[in-house]
């Protein structure tokens, strides 16, 4: 009986500056300087990855999903994330009180 084919991916280091995964036999670096929302996070967090397809990564602890090439190629790809958005723009931010 066939299942369901699971891709290998495994977070292989952490340090300050980010960390590294190990995609197949590609090893790719998520600097947090490019990648914030994975700065706070607990080493669970991080490690619990999965690699349903060739260019599809999903954290389901974070609720965070990118694109490999995203990764290797993060110029390509300018995002924003909460973490550097300006406080005006994320939903539960305070208003400014006007005079």
């Amino acid at each position: 009986m066939p299942g369901t084919r699971t891709l290998a991916v495994e977070v292989t280091h952490v340090s300050k500056n980010g960390f590294w995964l190990l995609l197949g036999d590609e090893e790719l670096l998520l600097p947090f300087s490019e990648f914030p929302w994975f700065r706070q996070a607990t080493i669970e967090q991080l490690t619990t990855v999965e690699w349903p397809s060739p260019d599809h990564l999903y954290w389901p602890l974070l609720d965070v999903d990118l694109s490999a090439e995203s990764i290797r190629h993060p110029e390509n790809f300018p995002l924003v994330s909460a973490s550097s958005a300006s406080p005006s723009l994320q939903r539960d931010a305070p208003q400014a009180v006007r005079p």
